[in-house]
């Protein structure tokens, strides 16, 4: 086996993705409604074959889901914030409990650190986020930043 071969064999071994996985994922993070008629057009590969790759990379995990983007100010939702939380000693549960049960948090994440919850949230008002933050006071620690802007939307990592 040549050096080139082996080194493309290792690649293609460890590589999660191969380039017209690539090209679909990229595909649907513009846009997840597009027809597989239309994916397979811009992959230049038949409908079936589409399908079949978009199967696997669900098999795979690599696609969990086909979403929608929400512009919660449109709802009414005029504030957003990042929301530091710190659970008091022994409120851990109790404190992510609070966290899933608030429909204004809309996102969390697990994170090292002194806090171990970052949270998105969406508010109407200041006077509903100080009601929200005050429901969690008792068993927790905030600190709040209000989102003024987006730089970087969501997007894919390099593939």
């Amino acid at each position: 086996m040549s050096k080139e071969s082996a080194t493309h064999y290792l690649r293609s071994e460890t590589s999660l993705l191969d380039a017209t996985d690539a090209r679909l994922l990229e595909a649907l993070c513009q846009d997840a409604r597009q027809p597989l008629a239309e994916l397979a057009r811009l992959v230049g590969m038949s409908a079936p074959s589409v399908a079949e790759r978009l199967r696997r990379l669900e098999d795979r995990g690599i696609l969990r889901a086909f979403t929608v983007e929400i512009d919660t100010r449109a709802l009414g939702y005029q504030i957003r914030a990042m929301v530091r939380i710190r659970p008091l000693p022994g409120k851990l549960h109790l404190v992510e409990k609070l966290i899933t049960e608030r429909p204004e948090f809309i996102e969390c994440d697990k994170i090292t650190g002194d806090d171990p919850f970052l949270a998105r949230m969406v508010v109407r008002s200041i006077e509903e986020m100080d009601e929200v933050l005050e429901a969690l006071s008792h068993h927790a620690v905030t600190s709040t930043a209000v989102i003024k802007g987006t730089s970087v939307k969501r997007r894919l990592p390099p593939l």
